[in-house]
């Protein structure tokens, strides 16, 4: 018969469990991160959109630029705030440029539509033909 051997008291079991703190302090951190980038995914001037049942997806590209009217009827194109007066003459100058680009609007759903008919209307007369208007998906409680 062979002696029972004595377990050094150095040696310490295996645990079977599974640590998940390194997991749970992995994903706190992946949330905080995609709250701070988040927002700055969003192209132009923030306002409150109007919301239909089934908007339509349209594509963003290099060949897109977004305008903004805000409730106050301040125009911004991207991040830049146009005076109405050198509104006409700003897209003139972006027509010229590249004739090519596909304009969206984003206007405050609170705004009179007639300051959105103005801003397409200028958009017509410079010559852009694509323009769209942007808007949320209604959510259904």
């Amino acid at each position: 018969m062979l002696p029972k051997r004595a377990k050094p008291d150095l040696v310490k079991e295996v645990r079977g469990d599974i640590n998940v703190t390194p997991l749970v302090d992995v994903c706190l951190v992946l949330l905080i991160i995609f709250m701070v980038v988040t927002p700055m995914l969003q192209k132009g001037v923030g306002v409150a959109l109007p919301e239909t049942p089934k908007p339509e997806q349209m594509p963003e590209g290099k060949n897109q630029v977004t305008m903004a009217v805000q409730k106050d009827g301040r125009v911004f194109l991207e991040q830049n705030w146009i005076p109405d007066e050198n509104l006409k003459a700003t897209l003139a100058d972006l027509h010229a440029q590249n004739p090519d680009k596909n304009v969206v609007i984003k206007a405050d759903k609170t705004l009179q539509y007639r300051k959105v008919r103005a801003v397409m209307q200028l958009l017509n007369e410079a010559g852009f033909g694509k323009v769209g208007l942007v808007t949320e998906k209604k959510h259904t409680t």
